[in-house]
């Protein structure tokens, strides 16, 4: 495997949260985890936010909630539970909780 030392540092956090996430979406959560903005977090704390930010945006109704005038907190709450569905079903330990739920 090529790369540098934080995306192969990468790679390694992305297996271990997720076991089973399919290819499609392991990828773009990578490139998400590697954004500069991120590149100050321990491997481990990039790949859950960008995880929990890709979950967010591409498997749940949350853009649409805010298209609907939801306020963001508001749309976080109703699309939680199929956040944690998503993060089950890909093999993850690790569910999300509503207060600890990073930015996007």
């Amino acid at each position: 495997m090529s790369g540098t030392k934080r995306q192969k540092d990468m790679r390694k956090a992305l297996r271990a949260l997720l076991p089973r996430v399919p290819m499609a979406d392991a990828e773009p959560i990578l490139e998400k985890a590697l954004a500069a903005h991120l590149r100050h977090l321990p491997p481990s704390i990039a790949i859950w936010q960008a995880t929990t930010s890709y979950i967010r945006h591409v498997h749940t109704d949350y853009d649409q909630l805010l298209d609907d005038d939801y306020d963001r907190d508001s749309a976080r709450f109703f699309v939680v539970d199929d956040m944690n569905d998503v993060l089950l079903g890909w093999g993850s330990s690790r569910q999300l909780e509503l207060e600890e739920e990073p930015g996007s």
